[in-house]
């Protein structure tokens, strides 16, 4: 394929900035940091050139000379183009260092004077290039930047080749790119230097190809277009970009159930080989193109009688690869397809449609092509397609639901019962379920500017709030509209209330608001026998009181599962059965959570619900994370995050828990920045409920990476909105004992004290036993901290049966790690000359943090076990005179600066009192303050029984 460089770029951001390419650059970066070469290549378009410039950018400021090289396949065939362009500008520079033959052949070669030929000056040549890469490396490192090998002259190519074999250890890197299909670009790799890598750049993902369209400004498009416009082009980047600006530029979108117009640049790109096609098989390549599933059985059926040989013949020009396995017929390129669509005539496209709509198999098939072949209405055509639609509902699939119902919208005549616009309605609430978002609410827009029945403008408005997800703050405007359509319909009322209740929780942060409303709806919805609202009311009503911590909760939760029951309802992530889920895990019944949750994901993936479906994979990673199966909460978040970013939904809430999920056994420093994301989605939508949240997982992050400091500011913030917004249940975030904790190694714990009792008193109240036994952990550390051991050893060993038995995995390898901790303290500084009882051994917290797969938390206890007990006099023996000095600081800081006395660095006092440098830094100016002095030789003459100076 060739592939013109004349494709337009619009106006907006630098092409260099490449996406989706982190992991190539990460390995290509350290191979050119090791001083090696690296060799990129892939097909057209593919981004290799843009790579290139990247890395070459990246490397060249390491470089002394650059050595710079593009080759076009229309100068090809000029010897030694290349070369020139390679060592046009340095001739001057080594042409003195070189034997008088290499330099008059090299100068022969470069300067086109002479008739220098690889024939006859072929030593002298090869020679000359390798002397010369060689006197350029003399005076510094040398970089060779060159771009499409695949064109490069042969003569140039085959000095290339010989000088880059023989570098040796000499400081010369090659970076190329060189356009391949398959691994024929082991030819190239044998031509490059033996220490080079060789990278294939792949197509990217779709929410990879969404980045790179917003990126350079092709905003507008849906992300239904962009899910089309990822899989017409392969992923490929170029092939993305251009189909992105040909939709930007055109004034009317493809019809639904068409495929993508295909801009002319590309059609030519890739139908240049269709000339060599007959006309009876590029007939046949046309229905295949048409075709969801082409088989040789539908070609046939449709009336190609002669399709084997035609695909036979496509295939055999790169157009067709058919499966070896199966009868499938498949092109060699999705592009292909679509292009070769595009540039049909209408009559031809409609007549092939037409053929299909008898031929094919699949009911939904044989509709979707009945419509593309019908012009104008039609309402025989248009209930066959509706018929379809609730097929492809009940198949799980809503986004081919929702292209149905619009092709159906577009065949109904005005006069029709149910009319158009009620289609377009139906289609919009399965864009919906199927996450596409942005369609739903265009859907809905164009119905509001014509529909005039209260009860189709209020079911539009609802879609538009749907659509809005977290940032209902965003339609505020929408509400009073809908209420004045709603009149005094109580299933219109029921639905609007519905949606009030969420905007009091998501924007109000007001519970008791959100409760209330919730409450309304749901009575409004029985009086008007809409009992799917109703249920969605109930199960909204339930879940808010849950999380509340209000009494009735539990009766609530009963009539939302009363029956009858609605399927969607039953299923939906905020339905009768998500509610069930979040009381069982907040009531520590940890298999029955699991159990549901399983289930109802199962249900969502059948249903093709996707909005549920990142809903659930969240949960049911929180269940693992809870239950100690770090590893495999790990695997779910990240899957619950890949498919939100992907369908642009709740992607703050997976952020959210990914972060819980890394911090406990993946990347700590991976966990701070989801974290920081999850905030800011949550203040960008106004959304205080997943603020907290979010606030509440930087704050365990930061508190698992070393930073207490940072946890206290985080957790106290999720403390006030917490207050704010009404929640008194602390199993909805379980943040109190990352606090506590934090604010005893700051040196807090008086404060820790107030957080552990205030959340105790409504632990007790609704019979939170693992919050209890959490908060139970906490408290033994500030009974350490304080001096009480004896007591904080029976404390911890309590603590961590207790979570062992409810099933808490991880919380109780903390525990044990605590128990640990404490014990090798104390044999450090035993209280009265007798440490505590039991072994002073991290091997049990190791084992259950090994088990839980929690490895931030295994890299803590390999730290501590490093350390060791410390070798030191204990703080107790000081003098005396040091000793009534340290009387009046905090438990922290007397230990902090009974180290000192004792000579220890700052670095040694926080391995040994488990905490940061930084911790330790800010304890030690409080210590001075509080002494009145100056430096740590103050204390050391304290410890000496003198006065400071």
């Amino acid at each position: 394929m060739t592939v013109r460089r004349d494709f337009q770029e619009p106006p907006r951001s630098r092409p260099d900035v490449v996406i989706g390419r982190e992991d190539l650059f990460t390995s290509a970066r350290e191979q050119l940091g090791r001083g090696g070469s690296v060799l990129l290549h892939g097909p057209a378009g593919i981004g290799k050139s843009t790579a290139l410039r990247a890395l070459a950018a990246d490397y060249a400021g390491a470089a002394r000379t650059v050595l710079r090289c593009s080759a076009t396949e229309s100068e090809s065939h000029l010897p030694f183009l290349a070369l020139a362009d390679l060592f046009g500008l340095v001739l001057e520079e080594v042409s003195g260092v070189l034997p008088a033959a290499q330099r008059t052949a090299l100068e022969s070669a470069l300067t086109g004077r002479g008739e220098s030929t690889l024939q006859r000056d072929g030593l002298a040549l090869r020679l000359a290039v390798l002397s010369a890469l060689r006197a350029l490396a003399v005076k510094g490192p040398v970089l060779v930047v060159a771009d499409d090998l695949q064109w490069l002259d042969a003569a140039s190519a085959e000095l290339l080749g010989f000088a880059a074999r023989r570098l040796g250890d000499t400081p010369v890197q090659m970076l190329c790119a060189v356009r391949t299909e398959g691994q024929e670009y082991d030819r190239h790799l044998r031509a490059s230097p033996p220490d080079t890598l060789a990278v294939r750049l792949g197509p990217l993902t779709r929410a990879q190809v969404s980045a790179l369209l917003d990126h350079r400004g092709y905003t507008p498009l849906s992300r239904s277009t962009i899910r089309d416009i990822h899989r017409t082009s392969g992923g490929n980047p170029l092939f993305a970009l251009e189909l992105g600006r040909a939709l930007a530029e055109s004034p009317t979108r493809p019809r639904p159930g068409e495929p993508l117009p295909v801009p002319t640049s590309l059609r030519a790109l890739v139908l240049s080989r269709l000339e060599m096609l007959s006309d009876e098989a590029r007939r046949t390549l046309l229905v295949a193109s048409a075709g969801a599933r082409p088989t040789l059985a539908l070609l046939h059926a449709a009336g190609r009688e002669h399709a084997e040989a035609e695909t036979a013949q496509a295939a055999a020009l790169g157009l067709l690869a058919t499966e070896p396995e199966g009868p499938a017929v498949r092109f060699a390129h999705p592009l292909i397809s679509a292009a070769l669509y595009a540039e049909a005539p209408a009559r031809e496209r409609r007549a092939v449609h037409a053929a299909l709509s008898t031929a094919a198999s699949d009911p939904i098939e044989r509709a979707r092509h009945l419509a593309l072949a019908t012009t104008g209405t039609d309402p025989e055509v248009a209930a066959r397609l509706a018929e379809a639609g609730a097929l492809a509902r009940d198949r799980g699939a809503p986004s081919v639901a929702a292209s149905l119902g619009l092709l159906a919208a577009r065949h109904t005549p005005a006069d029709s019962t149910p009319g158009p616009d009620e289609r377009r309605l139906q289609a919009a609430e399965d864009a919906i379920t199927a996450g596409e978002a942005d369609l739903a609410r265009d859907i809905a827009r164009d119905v509001l500017t014509r529909a005039g029945v209260p009860a189709e403008r209020v079911r539009a408005w609802m879609v538009v709030i749907e659509a809005a997800g977290q940032a209902l703050g965003d339609v505020d405007a929408v509400f009073p509209q809908a209420l004045a359509d709603a009149g005094d319909d109580p299933r219109l009322l029921a639905l609007v209330h519905y949606q009030l209740a969420w905007r009091g929780l998501v924007v109000e942060g007001d519970f008791a608001e959100a409760r209330q409303e919730a409450a309304h709806a749901a009575e409004l919805a029985a009086r008007g026998e809409d009992r799917r609202t109703e249920l969605m009311a109930l199960s909204f009503q339930a879940s808010t009181e849950t999380l509340m911590g209000h009494p009735g909760a539990p009766e609530t939760v009963k009539r939302a599962l009363r029956e009858p029951q609605d399927a969607y309802v039953a299923c939906h992530h905020n339905g009768a059965g998500s509610a069930r889920f979040r009381w069982l895990i907040m009531s520590d019944q940890l298999p029955e959570a699991r159990a549901t949750i399983t289930a109802l994901l199962r249900e969502v993936r059948r249903r093709g619900m996707v909005e549920s479906e990142v809903h659930f994979l969240r949960f049911l990673a929180d269940t693992e994370l809870r239950s100690g199966h770090c590893g495999r909460a790990l695997d779910l978040a990240r899957e619950s995050l890949r498919l939100a970013r992907d369908a642009g939904i709740g992607e703050g809430a997976s952020a959210m828990l990914a972060s819980l999920a890394e911090a406990s056994a993946g990347d700590v420093d991976r966990a701070l920045v989801l974290a920081r994301e999850a905030a800011d989605h949550a203040e960008v939508d106004g959304d205080q409920m997943y603020l907290s949240r979010a606030l509440a997982a930087l704050g365990y992050a930061q508190l698992v990476a070393g930073d207490p400091a940072g946890a206290v500011r985080s957790l106290r913030r999720v403390r006030e909105l917490e207050q704010g917004l009404g929640i008194n249940d602390p199993a909805r975030g379980r943040w109190h004992g990352d606090l506590a904790e934090a604010l005893v190694r700051i040196g807090e714990p008086g404060e820790a004290q107030d957080v552990i009792d205030t959340a105790r008193v409504h632990a007790l109240r609704l019979g939170r036993e693992s919050v209890l036994a959490v908060l139970d952990r906490a408290e033994a550390l500030v009974r350490a901290a304080r001096g009480e051991h004896e007591a904080a050893l029976v404390r911890l060993t309590s603590v961590q049966d207790r979570l062992g038995r409810l099933g808490y995995g991880l919380e109780e390898a903390r525990a044990a790690f605590a128990l640990a901790r404490l014990r090798a303290q104390t044999a450090a500084f035993p209280r009265g000359g007798t440490p505590l009882p039991g072994p002073a051994s991290y091997d049990e917290a190791a084992r259950l943090f090994r088990r839980c797969r929690a490895l931030p938390w295994l890299r803590q206890v390999d730290a501590a076990a490093a350390a060791g007990p410390a070798a030191v006099e204990p703080a107790s023996v000081a003098p005396p005179v040091a000793l009534d000095a340290l009387e009046g600081l905090a438990s922290m800081e007397r230990q902090v600066a009974s180290l000192v006395m004792e000579g220890a660095t700052n670095r040694e006092i926080a391995a040994r009192l488990f905490i940061s440098v930084k911790t330790v830094e800010a304890t030690l100016t409080r210590v001075y303050r509080k002494l009145g002095i100056r430096s740590r030789v103050d204390i050391v003459r304290l410890a000496a029984g003198r006065r400071p100076t």
